[in-house]
C-alpha cells in the first residue's frame, strides 16, 4: 500500500468512527421517526418512483431506517431485492416478501428467507439503495469498509449496467469531503430527512 492510499484509508477509518459514534447517540424513537420521513422523501425521487426493480437492504441498529421504504415499494408492486451476505463478503440476493420473511443472519443482519437468485441478480435493478455513513458534495459515499458493495458496484460496471445509486443518510452525514480511492463510485442521489439531493453524473 502506498503512502497516499494508506493515508486515505486512515482518514476513512477516522471518519467512520466519528460518524458511528454520532449514530450511537440516537434513540430508538429518533431512528423510527427518521425512517418514516426518509421513506416519504425517497418515494418522491424519480429514480425510485419509476423503478420496477430496486436492490435495497434492511437497516439495523441506528442506521437510517429502510423498513418503511421497503414496505412502501413492495406495496407499489416494485420488485425489491435484498442482500444475502456470503462467506467471502460478496452478496447474493433474494426477493423481499415482507417483514415476516426476514431471518436473523450473521453480523446482526436480517436476510430474506426466499430462494437465492445469485450475485448477478443485482444487474436487473433499476435503482440500488446503498448503505453508507456519509456522502460529500461530489456524491462520493463512505461505506462501512467491508467491501461487499464495492464488489456489487464493480459487478454493475463490468456488465455495463447503470442503475441509479441512492444512499439514505441523516442530515449531518452530508459532509464537505469524503476521502476517496480509485475504486470508489459516486452515487446519483442522497436522501436525508431534510429532503433529496441529486449529484451531477
Amino acid at each position: 500500500m502506498n503512502t497516499d492510499k494508506s493515508g486515505k484509508a486512515s482518514a476513512k477509518s477516522s471518519l467512520r468512527r466519528e460518524l458511528l459514534a454520532a449514530r450511537a447517540l440516537l434513540t430508538k424513537e429518533d431512528a423510527a421517526r427518521t425512517a418514516a420521513v426518509l421513506a416519504e422523501a425517497a418515494l418522491c425521487l424519480p429514480e425510485l418512483a419509476d423503478a420496477r426493480t430496486v436492490a435495497a437492504y434492511v437497516s439495523v441498529g441506528r442506521e437510517p431506517g429502510t423498513r418503511a421504504l421497503l414496505e412502501a415499494l413492495r406495496g407499489r408492486g416494485v420488485r425489491v431485492l435484498l442482500p444475502v451476505l456470503l462467506a467471502d463478503n460478496d452478496l447474493d440476493w433474494a426477493a423481499y416478501e415482507g417483514p415476516e420473511h426476514l431471518l436473523p443472519a450473521g453480523r446482526g443482519l436480517l436476510e430474506p428467507d426466499g430462494p437465492r437468485l445469485g450475485p448477478a441478480a443485482v444487474l436487473d435493478a433499476d435503482a440500488v439503495l446503498l448503505p453508507g455513513l456519509a456522502v460529500d458534495g461530489a456524491g462520493m459515499r463512505l461505506g462501512r469498509g467491508g467491501g461487499s458493495y464495492d464488489r456489487v458496484l464493480a459487478r454493475l460496471t463490468a456488465a455495463g449496467a447503470h442503475p441509479s445509486l441512492v444512499v439514505l443518510l441523516y442530515d449531518d452525514e452530508v459532509v464537505a469531503r469524503v476521502p476517496s480511492e480509485p475504486h470508489d463510485h459516486p452515487v446519483d442521489a442522497v436522501v436525508t430527512p431534510a429532503g433529496a439531493r441529486r449529484f451531477a453524473s
